[in-house]
C-alpha cells in the first residue's frame, strides 16, 4: 500500500499539472456544452457517451505518460498498424453517418469509430521516429523524398477517403513538424508557390460541384442561404443571440432547437452553441483554453533536448491548432464548412479520446524529459 501511494505522490509531483488540468477542465466545459446542445432530443446519451469517452481519455493519458516515449518511438511500427488497419478497413467496410459524405466510420454495434482519429496519434509517433533518425540530413532531397512520402501517406489516405477536412489536418501537422525539424525555409516556400499554381486545378478538376458550392458561398453566404449557406447564416444569427453574457446555460434560443436551430449546434458549431449561451465571454473563455494547451505544448517542446520529443509535441500541435484555427473560421463564415470538430467541445467519443491519446503523448515527453530523476519508490 506505501508503494503504491509513493508512486502515485511520484505522478502527481512529476506530472505536468497546468496541461493536466487544462486539458481536464476545457474537456469538461465541452461536456457542458454538448450537454445543453444535444438537451432537445429529450436523451442524455451524447453527453453520456462524451463524458465516459473524456473519463476513458484521461485514464489513457495518465497510463501513456507512465511510459517513456521513447518506449512508444521504439516501437514505432505498433503505432503503424495500429493507426492504418483500421483506416484501411473503411474502404471496405465503412459507412457514413446521417448528414456525412463519407464513408470515414467503422460500426462497432453499440458506437461508431471514427479510425482516422486514432491515426492522428499514431501518426506523431511515426513521424516523429522518422524524422529524429534523419534530422541532421533533412535538408537533403535523398532524405527529404521519403520523409514527404511518409508525411503524404495519411494525406492521401483520407483524402481518398472522401475527409479532405482532416486530411488538411494531417497536411498542416507534417508542416509543422518538418518545421520544427528545422527544414530549410526554402522548401516552404516553393510550396506555397507549387499550391497557389495549382489552387485553380484543384479547384476546376479535383472538387466535386459540392465542395465548389462551399466555396462559393463562403464569398457570398446570401446566395444560397437556403441551401450550402443555411449552418453559417443560423451561426451567425445565434452568435449575434449571445451578446457579451449570453442568454444564458440552457436557454439559447436557437441552440435549444436543435437541428431545426443551428444544424450541427453539438458538433462542428459547437462554438456557436457556447457564444450564443454563454456569449462573447464564454466564446473568449473557450478560445484562451485551446490556446493555452496548444502554447504549453510548444513550451513542453522548448523543455526537452530530444529531438522526438519536440517533433511530438509539435506534432500534436499542428493536430490542435489546424483544428481551432478551421473551426473557428467554420463558425464565423470566413472558411468553408468542411466538417473539422473543435477539441476538446465539439461532440464525438472517438475523436475526444484519442485526442487525450496525443495529450498522454506530451505528458510523457514532459514527464521523461530528464532521465535522472530519483523517485520517491526507488528510496530505501
Amino acid at each position: 500500500m506505501r508503494g503504491l501511494l509513493a508512486r502515485i505522490a511520484d505522478y502527481i509531483r512529476e506530472v505536468d499539472k497546468i496541461m493536466f488540468f487544462l486539458c481536464l477542465f476545457t474537456s469538461t466545459f465541452g461536456c457542458m456544452a454538448v450537454f445543453s446542445a444535444t438537451r432537445y432530443t429529450g436523451s442524455p446519451r451524447q453527453f453520456i457517451m462524451q463524458f465516459v469517452a473524456m473519463v476513458l481519455g484521461v485514464i489513457a493519458a495518465v497510463v501513456l505518460s507512465l511510459f517513456d516515449y521513447e518506449t512508444f518511438l521504439k516501437r514505432w511500427y505498433i503505432a503503424a498498424g495500429l493507426g492504418l488497419l483500421p483506416v484501411l478497413l473503411t474502404f471496405v467496410i465503412g459507412f457514413g453517418p446521417a448528414g456525412t459524405d463519407d464513408k470515414a466510420w467503422l460500426d462497432l454495434g453499440i458506437t461508431t469509430f471514427q479510425p482516422s482519429e486514432l491515426l492522428k496519434a499514431c501518426f506523431i509517433v511515426t513521424f516523429a521516429m522518422h524524422i529524429s533518425r534523419v534530422q541532421d540530413k533533412i535538408n537533403k532531397l535523398a532524405t527529404l523524398i521519403p520523409v514527404c512520402a511518409h508525411g503524404a501517406l495519411p494525406v492521401l489516405l483520407i483524402h481518398f477517403q472522401g475527409d479532405d477536412g482532416t486530411a488538411l489536418v494531417f497536411a498542416v501537422m507534417v508542416l509543422c513538424m518538418l518545421w520544427a525539424a528545422g527544414l530549410h525555409y526554402k522548401y516552404f516556400l516553393i510550396l506555397f508557390g507549387v499550391v497557389l499554381v495549382m489552387a485553380p486545378v484543384i479547384y476546376f478538376f479535383v472538387m466535386n460541384a459540392d465542395q465548389q458550392s462551399r466555396i462559393q458561398t463562403m464569398f457570398d453566404l446570401e446566395a444560397d442561404i437556403l441551401g450550402d449557406g443555411w449552418q453559417q447564416y443560423r451561426g451567425r444569427v445565434a452568435l449575434s443571440n449571445g451578446g457579451m453574457w449570453g442568454q444564458g446555460y440552457l436557454r439559447g434560443s436557437l441552440t435549444q432547437l436543435g437541428q431545426a436551430g443551428v444544424p450541427e449546434g453539438y458538433n462542428d458549431f459547437i462554438f456557436v452553441t457556447v457564444c450564443e449561451e454563454l456569449g462573447f465571454a464564454g466564446g473568449a473563455l473557450a478560445v484562451i483554453l485551446l490556446s493555452l494547451i496548444s502554447l504549453r505544448c510548444l513550451q513542453i517542446a522548448k523543455m526537452t533536448n530530444n529531438v522526438a520529443g519536440k517533433l511530438i509535441c509539435v506534432g500534436f500541435f499542428g493536430w490542435l491548432i489546424s483544428q481551432i484555427a478551421i473551426n473557428l473560421g467554420m463558425c464565423l463564415s470566413v472558411l468553408p464548412v468542411i466538417g473539422i470538430t473543435l477539441p476538446f467541445f465539439s461532440a464525438g467519443g472517438t475523436s475526444l479520446s484519442c485526442l487525450f491519446l496525443g495529450v498522454g503523448l506530451v505528458l510523457s515527453v514532459y514527464m521523461h524529459r530528464n532521465s535522472r530523476t530519483v523517485y520517491l519508490h526507488d528510496l530505501k
